[in-house]
């Protein structure tokens, strides 16, 4: 195949929630995200947040009425999880937890040698912590 899409990157990712005010004031008090905008939209009784986070990563937050909860354990098919960067995996654990995250022990990645932590957001969606050299 000679013919390449001409993809330049993540746009954002999309992720639905059960309370959306809890998981507005994780993604912004815990995350460090910053609003870009935020709708509710009537005809479907559902909040639409666009956030941006540290290092250009764009979310956007949906609630809608009674979504069904996450299939994480077992483990289904579909986005495992969201995975942010972080040049000081020490010092990014220690200010989760202040805010009241909870990270797993730090692990090492045994193809990489890398290091990284899961913590969860309000409504169970992991999201990976993982050291990258500055």
């Amino acid at each position: 195949m000679s013919e390449r899409l001409p993809l330049t990157g993540v746009h954002h990712v999309a992720l639905i929630t059960a309370d959306y005010e809890r998981a507005r004031r994780f993604y912004i008090e815990v995350l460090d995200a910053r609003i870009l905008n935020e709708a509710y939209r009537h005809e479907r009784d559902s909040y639409k947040l666009d956030l941006a986070l540290p290092g250009g990563i764009q979310l956007e937050l949906f609630s809608f009425p009674s979504p069904p909860p996450r299939p994480s354990y077992p483990e289904a098919c579909g986005l495992r999880h969201l995975a942010l960067a972080t040049s000081d995996l020490d010092a990014s654990v220690a200010l989760l937890k202040r805010r009241g995250a909870r990270p797993e022990p730090i692990r090492v990645d045994e193809l990489t040698g890398a290091r990284f932590t899961f913590f969860a957001d309000p409504d169970g969606t992991p999201i990976e912590l993982y050291e990258t050299q500055a």
